[in-house]
């Protein structure tokens, strides 16, 4: 309105008027192709009105501008139509990837046994909301046990060799009766699978825990993983493993039984188990985050803190680090003995 008002009353040699593409310009960017639509017929109707009201709708010049706004009107209501399809397209993806991570990765119990429970999952992908990292918890007649892994790769490229671990391990967590026995078993169910490919490099490494009821230890395998922070008190301690195993897929280089290693974990304690998505995330300057770092910093400031809050500020911290991407999908896990 204010540019035809203005061209109206501007001298004969000036023209104002192919300054109308501007209103539907803005449009598209804020609204849809609807909206666009409206505003670029409203656009052309007020250049004939100002070439109605200056004498010159029959002139080779306000034609032209009346071409060249409907040309880009035109232009850019196709844009927007095309924008617009994108957009659906991409929730519909993202909310199929979200029910796959519903059925897949389900969210753990806040409480399990004697044990409190807080995860978080953050994918590389954009428009996915699960990938190649993966956990999951099991009851047995003696205590929990947990399962925290990271495919090779990233993404939904990923997800068909999550889901197969996962299944194996919800299908036998409670047959086994010893660690050795059940990641024996998760590495034969696997290595078939995995055998498929073509070049020789898919495998996924893992950390089993068993945390039985009665006493005050954790038993693990780790199978190539990253292993577990153990917050006692203001203390953090990466649970090293003196004999860790290969990734799974990869069983044929074990060359004995799977070693377990025990550890104390006492009422109170916490683990922090995570995959190497978290600890190889690098701010702009290349740097890796310092997990164990801020782990101990929240550690000493709220030593009582609950494993959501303790996650939640994890979570906060890495994506700062980051800038908001991460370039590896990533996981991690609390667990909180209770007394």
């Amino acid at each position: 309105m204010l540019i035809t008002v203005v061209d109206v009353l501007s001298p004969p040699d000036i023209h104002l008027g192919p300054l109308l593409i501007v209103a539907p310009a803005l449009t598209a960017s804020l609204a849809g192709a609807r909206a666009t639509t409206v505003v670029a017929l409203l656009s052309l109707a007020a250049l004939t009105v100002i070439g109605i009201l200056r004498d010159g709708l029959t002139t080779a010049n306000h034609q032209t501008q009346l071409g060249a706004l409907l040309a880009v009107s035109a232009l850019i209501v196709g844009l927007r139509v095309l924008r617009d399809r994108h957009e659906r397209e991409l929730a519909q993806v993202r909310s199929v990837s979200e029910a796959a991570q519903r059925v897949l990765l389900r969210p753990l119990p806040e409480r399990i046994g004697r044990l409190h429970l807080a995860s978080v999952y953050l994918a590389a992908e954009a428009e996915a909301q699960v990938g190649g990292d993966l956990y999951a918890a099991a009851r047995t007649s003696t205590g929990t046990r947990l399962l925290v892994g990271d495919v090779r790769g990233k993404g939904l490229a990923s997800l068909g060799d999550a889901a197969l671990l996962l299944g194996a391990f919800r299908a036998s967590a409670h047959l086994h009766a010893d660690l050795p026995g059940l990641v024996g078993h998760l590495d034969g169910s696997i290595a078939w699978d995995l055998a498929a490919d073509d070049s020789g490099e898919s495998f996924i490494t893992a950390v089993v825990l068993d945390v039985p009821d009665d006493g005050s230890v954790v038993r693990l395998v780790d199978c190539g993983h990253p292993p577990p922070l153990l917050l006692h008190d203001d203390e953090v301690t990466a649970l090293e493993p003196s004999r860790p195993a290969p990734p799974l897929g990869l069983g044929e280089l074990v060359p004995a039984p799977y070693v377990v290693e025990e550890f104390p974990f006492l009422p109170g304690d916490r683990l922090l188990i995570y995959t190497d998505g978290v600890v190889e995330a690098r701010d702009a300057e290349r740097r890796f985050f310092p997990l164990p770092e801020r782990v101990a910093e929240r550690a000493a400031a709220h030593p009582a803190e609950r494993p959501a809050v303790l996650l939640h500020h994890l979570r906060r911290d890495l994506l700062a680090h980051v800038g908001g991407r991460l370039d590896d999908d990533a996981a991690m896990v609390v667990v909180e003995r209770l007394g």
